[in-house]
């Protein structure tokens, strides 16, 4: 399927760049799209409006029988075809030459590191430096095993512990208190981001070792002060995806009122539905939306830029109450995205809306859960100190005496092995 999609877009570049009738340019670039979202539709979501469109006509009583399609989802599919549809668009747009080397698109289309779980590469960034001499940079291999380091801490140690405490606190919801239910949602959210920004510090430290660079994906969301900082730095290559090619194309922010909160929608809502084909994720997106509407209609969407606190130990208070608000927001969001369904989600909500809100979480391996807590702790320590850097610990350590260096490092390795959660899959693999 990929190799398919692969030399579909490779001939389609070719020909829009000879193709100069705007008609026929369109045709070639519906083509592609028509191709890749074809793929993407099928494998992802047959099932989920097959199930809508028959409950939709059980409601008007009309009995309709179809048979949902046992589908596996192919690994990576909503990566990849993300990725070569940005070159057949930006060739449509001449804002990029095609290749006329087959297996360097291809390459590029598979890249190893980043082909499960993104960042979703542009063309432009990633397909020049294919045409390099690849000659070994000891800097740049060092620099990327130490990005690879952090990025298994984060998975190992963070992630894979606070997914066996979320799991069982959402999968047994309904006999949980409130403070417990508030306790299994903050599990998920550094679940969720030790697992996810974990991979792409892995995948782009890898890709340093060969030679490449590829795009950042995640700049320490958790210290944002409204959702829309909070959005610039969360898996940035999707947002700025879904930023240049759908939201910049309808209007984005110009226009009347009722234009800017529709796209506001629309972006958001199929940020969320490409996550899954499940209401939860559609819910999510739209959430964010009525976060991200008011800034954007008082014009403070651009407020925050710059790093919180730069170049000082601590936050103002202003900022620190702002960080705190805006965590909370992601995490009350964070219960629709981990949610079973719309029903599960309602009712984990209306369990920490309760008079046990305010009793002392109690679960099966509470105890347990106090190291992680420990740990989540030093890491989030670690991330606001080296948050000016690419990544956490970028820079942490490297005026250091040697020996006091390496005790750092092989603190972080041992951490990995001894603190190490269960094997748990990543979560963006199912996307």
């Amino acid at each position: 399927m990929i190799l398919f999609s692969t030399i579909v877009d490779f001939i389609v570049g070719l020909k829009l760049a000879k193709q100069k009738n705007q008609t026929k340019r369109k045709i070639l670039l519906l083509t592609s799209i028509f191709v890749n979202l074809g793929f993407l539709g099928f494998f992802k979501y047959y099932n989920f409006f097959l199930d809508n469109f028959i409950s939709a006509f059980t409601l008007f009583g009309v009995a309709i029988k179809a048979n949902s399609l046992n589908i596996i989802l192919p690994v990576g599919i909503s990566f990849y075809t993300f990725q070569t549809l940005s070159y057949t668009i930006d060739i449509y747009r001449r804002e990029l030459k095609p290749t006329k080397d087959f297996i360097i698109f291809s390459a590029f289309v598979s890249f190893f590191p980043q082909l499960v779980a993104g960042p979703i590469e542009r063309a432009s960034n990633l397909l020049p430096q294919f045409y390099n001499k690849r000659e070994f940079d000891s800097a740049k291999a060092i620099d990327g095993m130490r990005q690879i380091l952090w990025g298994l801490f984060k998975k190992v140690v963070i992630a894979d512990n606070c997914a066996e405490f979320a799991n069982q606190i959402f999968n047994n919801s309904a006999d949980m208190s409130g403070s417990t239910l508030v306790l299994g949602a903050l599990f998920f959210t550094f679940q969720i981001y030790g697992d996810f920004s974990g991979y792409s510090d892995i995948a782009i430290g890898t890709a340093r070792l060969f030679g490449f660079d590829l795009m950042r994906n995640f700049n320490f969301p958790y210290f944002s002060r409204d959702i829309a900082e909070f959005w610039r730095r969360w898996h940035i290559s999707l947002s700025t995806w879904f930023r240049d090619y759908l939201y910049i194309p309808i209007g984005g922010s110009r226009g009347d009122t009722f234009n800017k909160v529709r796209n506001i929608f629309i972006i958001f809502i199929v940020s969320g539905f490409w996550h899954g084909a499940n209401w939860t994720f559609i819910a999510w997106g739209a959430l964010n939306a009525g976060y991200f509407l008011p800034l954007l209609l008082t014009k403070k969407n651009r407020n925050h830029l710059e790093t919180v606190a730069q170049g000082k130990i601590f936050p103002s208070a202003k900022d620190f109450i702002f960080m705190v608000l805006t965590f909370t927001l992601t995490v009350f969001a964070w219960i629709f995205f981990r949610a079973e369904n719309i029903l599960h989600a309602s009712s984990y909500i209306s369990g920490i809306f309760s008079s046990s809100l305010f009793a002392f979480p109690k679960f099966t391996g509470m105890t347990r859960s106090f190291t992680t807590i420990v740990l989540i702790v030093v890491f989030m320590l670690i991330e606001w100190i080296g948050r000016e850097q690419q990544f956490a610990i970028a820079s942490l350590g490297l005026k250091w005496k040697r020996p006091l260096r390496f005790i750092f490092y092989y603190s972080l390795v041992f951490a990995i092995f001894f603190f190490g959660g269960k094997d748990q899959q990543f979560i963006y693999f199912q996307f």
